[in-house]
């Protein structure tokens, strides 16, 4: 006798700008699996795009995950229309990826930016819950794109918002705000950040000279996650690995970003084209 389908139920949404939006999917058996560190892959209907997604949040007792997602290509775009509460995801993989390795660390800093503020959270807040110091660090464009505040107030013993335009917080990059963090604290033993390539590789910079363990999250193209078709491979020091099964996390002071961040690029063509035969498609004629 076949199982029953899985049904990849949208029980909340939540806008937090014109293009960053929050779904918390029912899926009980994943909520309680799901580790900090670890993504998903999602299709959001039977035509579309594989696309991975970094669990921003699981709720073990409602069995529900939460997804952040930034509408920037045709993909993500197309689910911020269609993605509401009463629809359903088509297909939902995971939890993929090696979970964060949490360890023993007495005082962390957890740096999250832009659209990496959501998956760091729950690193934030298991650091707490092994009993360490947490000091959170995130970094915005302006004040009008902040989220999720209140819920690291609640995991954070020390906490830092920045602004690129001095809205809210301290003025500047995250890496001021990790500055400021170790000008306080001469004891802190790892650093974890997850944001945009460039983010990453300033956090890497300012604990290299400490020689602070540096931990980040890599975001390459990924069409699999299984590591059969190669996409996402990084170099990590002088080997290449696959982010999603190797990682997604790694060294920091050891990632070769500008290839990373080349990688990233390659594409750009073909993402633009895909997006405005989307937008094509959406007006109606006349408009």
């Amino acid at each position: 006798m076949l199982a029953p389908e899985a049904t990849f139920d949208i029980v909340t949404r939540e806008d937090f700008s014109d293009v960053t939006y929050l779904l918390e999917v029912r899926h009980p058996e994943m909520a309680r699996a799901a580790r900090p560190g670890q993504f998903v892959m999602v299709m959001s209907h039977a035509h579309g795009e594989r696309i991975p997604l970094t669990l921003a949040d699981f709720d073990r007792e409602r069995g529900t995950i939460t997804l952040v997602v930034q509408a920037m290509g045709k993909t993500t775009r197309e689910m911020q229309r269609d993605c509401v509460v009463g629809s359903r995801l088509y297909a939902l993989v995971g939890p993929m990826g090696e979970p964060s390795h949490i360890g023993a660390a007495k005082k962390v800093v957890c740096v999250g930016g832009g659209l990496g503020v959501a998956p760091i959270y729950p690193q934030a807040r298991a650091y707490r819950e092994s009993g360490a110091y947490v000091i959170g660090v995130i970094g915005f464009r302006s004040k009008g794109l902040v989220f999720w505040e209140d819920k690291f107030r609640g995991v954070c013993d020390e906490f830092i918002v920045c602004s690129d335009d001095g809205s809210v917080g301290m003025k500047g990059l995250v890496t001021e705000g990790i500055k400021l963090a170790l000008s306080r604290h001469a004891d802190i033993d790892r650093l974890v950040a997850i944001g945009p390539p460039v983010m990453m590789r300033g956090c890497a910079e300012v604990t290299r000279e400490r020689k602070i363990p540096t931990t980040v999250s890599l975001n390459p193209i990924m069409v699999d996650g299984t590591g059969m078709c190669g996409g996402c491979r990084v170099k990590i020091g002088d080997r290449i690995r696959f982010a999603c099964v190797d990682g997604p996390e790694f060294d920091a002071h050891q990632v070769d970003f500008d290839d990373l961040m080349f990688r990233l690029a390659r594409f750009k063509p073909e993402e633009k084209a895909a997006l405005d035969r989307w937008q094509q498609g959406c007006r109606l004629p006349g408009n």
